[in-house]
């Protein structure tokens, strides 16, 4: 695996993180879950992935998001965000932000096409991406950034790419039957840190692997990812809606855009490797290891899992297809349609990244779209590609 070297300091910064995990592994007696190692490698303040400095977006980053890629992405939502409240004058609440990006083009086309949008809100924990954001929406008054979730909110809650960033557990089929796989330090000169199953009590192995459909049909050696974080994630943003509609009487929707699979094709037994992936400068592998902090760490999303998480706690599920089977119908032509052809340093970039956004072999099949509510009248138009039983 021959990968771009990184600078000195850089270097240094990883070497710090990799001993406060070492450290946390000795305080926890020799191992830790392997979201823990997640959740250090990309949270902790100062030198992990997402709250250090490093550039992670875009060309001079590890990878490219639907928001860098064209403004289209952002102005069809801005257009969605207005067909779920026709009556009103919605807030938005946006997790991972990132850049900002986003919001920008949501807000830039809200404003020219005179959607009405009360309140922008990023919820944001990083310092580092906060000062990116407000140096980017410097001209959104609108904007407010909040440091933790609100308890209760009505309007629209976006998420591009959140729910794959979110810790996971790791899991074994042995021939004893499952086991989580933890992280400690490594007897091998070559290596600093190693997965190793962990003890765990018989009803946190069933509790975790619950939701793998035919957990015990699948072979021995089977390596996989579960994700109780982000479940527990959705049942907070199902609160908080519930919460607002009962404190308001106002209604609110939750959009999830990230790349997964419904638990059926998820949890495939051909897919004995699971889906967890590291990106550093736009170069895919699978070493979690490599460099903590410097690359960031995903898993795909279980959209099944996340689907029942807010049904069951008390929301509508509204909509489930892929990116381009909600693009289409949103509108996303049509705000190609607004560059005039002739313009083609504006009109071919944007047609350009309308492929990448749509095409099955990019971005328009791998990419999921899932909308969950509480008192929404959903359009019917955006019922046209739902996949809705496929969960």
């Amino acid at each position: 695996m021959q990968l771009p070297a990184p600078s000195d300091a850089a270097l240094a910064s990883s070497q710090h993180l990799r001993d406060l995990i070492r450290q946390d592994i000795n305080v926890a007696g020799g191992i830790i879950s392997f979201s823990r190692y997640m959740e250090m490698a990309l949270y902790t303040p100062g030198c992990a992935y997402y709250s250090g400095g490093a550039t992670k977006l875009g060309a001079d980053g590890d990878f490219t998001t639907a928001p860098e890629l064209s403004t289209l992405f952002g102005s069809t939502l801005a257009h969605v965000a207005q067909s779920l409240f026709q009556q009103s004058e919605p807030d938005i609440i946006e997790f991972g932000a990132g850049t900002g990006k986003l919001a920008f083009d949501i807000l830039s086309e809200c404003q020219n096409a005179q959607i009405p949008i009360r309140r922008y809100f990023i919820v944001e924990l990083s310092g580092e991406l906060r000062a990116r954001q407000e140096l980017c929406l410097k001209n959104f008054p609108q904007v407010v950034w909040l440091e933790h979730m609100p308890q209760a909110f009505s309007g629209v809650v976006i998420g591009n790419e959140v729910l794959d960033a979110m810790p996971v557990e790791l899991v074994m089929k042995t021939e004893q039957g499952w086991s989580r796989l933890g992280v400690c330090s490594a007897t091998e000169p070559d290596q600093t840190l190693t997965l190793a199953s962990m003890q765990d009590e018989a009803s946190v192995i069933a509790e975790l692997i619950a939701q793998i459909p035919d957990a015990d049909q699948l072979p021995t050696g089977y390596i996989t990812e579960v994700h109780p974080i982000a479940i527990g994630f959705m049942r907070s943003i199902a609160n908080m809606l519930l919460a607002g509609k009962q404190n308001s009487g106002k209604g609110g929707a939750c959009l999830w855009l990230d790349y997964g699979f419904p638990a059926h094709e998820y949890y495939l037994a051909q897919r004995d490797k699971g889906t967890l992936m590291c990106h550093y400068r736009h170069h895919a592998h699978p070493d979690p290891f490599y460099l903590p902090g410097l690359q960031d760490i995903t898993a795909h999303v279980d959209f099944t899992a996340m689907a029942l998480a807010g049904v069951q706690a008390g929301l509508d599920l509204l909509l489930y297809t892929s990116q381009a089977g909600f693009l289409l119908p949103a509108g996303i032509t049509t705000q190609l349609q607004k560059i005039p052809v002739e313009n083609t340093q504006a009109y071919l970039p944007a047609s350009n990244a309308l492929q990448k956004l749509i095409s099955p072999a990019e971005m328009g099949e791998l990419f999921k779209v899932l909308v969950l509510g509480v008192d929404i009248d959903f359009p019917d138009h955006l019922l046209a590609q739902d996949r809705s039983h496929r969960l």
